[in-house]
């Protein structure tokens, strides 16, 4: 039995049963709540959950092969273009570190490669 589920022995009066329907309608219009309780999202999520390393794994490897480029050519160009990735990179590396000590903190898997 789901701890939510009401044994069938428990009669609720009219009352309380009309109360429940209340606090049940209030939690459907919770777009937030229902997104979340969506059990075929969490696939989705997991999913969704590996773009962000792969793109800070990328960027990094673009930003040192822009410098160490531009640093040995001293091509203006090469320059900009580590000076325009490098803050995103950082944006990324700090957006993945904050995932990770949240899924931490809040006893959630963390990944493997963490």
């Amino acid at each position: 039995m789901d701890e939510w589920e009401i044994p069938d022995d428990v009669r609720l009066s009219p009352r309380e049963r009309l109360a429940l329907q209340l606090i049940e309608a209030d939690l459907r219009q919770d777009r937030r709540l229902v997104h979340r309780m969506r059990p075929a999202r969490r696939m989705a999520r997991t999913s969704r959950g590996m773009w962000l390393p792969l793109a800070v794994l990328l960027l990094a490897g673009a930003s040192v092969f822009v410098a160490v480029m531009g640093i040995r050519t001293s091509h203006p160009a090469l320059l900009w273009c580590f000076a325009l990735l490098w803050p995103l990179t950082l944006l990324q590396a700090f957006r993945l570190l904050c995932r990770t000590v949240r899924r931490r903190a809040s006893g959630g898997r963390v990944t493997p490669w963490l």
